[in-house]
């Protein structure tokens, strides 16, 4: 089974990937999944959604690049060493790994390059959670 992808390419400033969110958000498109990166001149958004197409649609119309491409998903079973046997399963049989990333949406890790001025405007408004909580989950 294949998922479709949508992986959005965005200028590295300030706000373009709030622009994403706010453009899916407004259309009603939830994000099951995403993971991003960055270089000095672009970033990259990989999204699973329920509605890719016309995600698709409503950011080229913003002016985004974009790209589908098929991804698998697999439940890893949540035990130490679960990820592990998927993955000794694939490196078996001779299959490369581009990139992977996690789908659980509940609970998201953030890099800023200003954390405390972060945790600042965030405290009381949403759930941050601590090393330990996190740890526990």
């Amino acid at each position: 089974m294949k998922v479709t992808q949508l992986t959005v390419f965005l200028e590295n400033r300030s706000g373009r990937l709030a622009e994403v969110a706010d453009i899916l958000g407004q259309a009603g498109i939830n994000i099951r999944g995403f993971s991003t990166t960055e270089a000095a001149e672009y970033g990259i958004v990989r999204l699973i959604l329920t509605d890719p197409d016309r995600a698709r649609a409503l950011l080229h119309e913003a002016g985004f690049t974009t790209h589908f491409s098929q991804v698998l998903c697999v439940k890893v079973d949540d035990v130490p060493g679960g990820l592990a046997g998927v993955l000794d399963q694939l490196r078996d049989a001779g299959v490369s790994i581009d990139y992977l990333y996690s789908i659980s949406f509940w609970n998201i890790c953030f890099a800023v390059r200003d954390i405390d001025r972060a945790v600042e405007l965030l405290d009381g408004k949403v759930t941050l959670l601590s090393d330990e909580e996190v740890r526990a989950l």
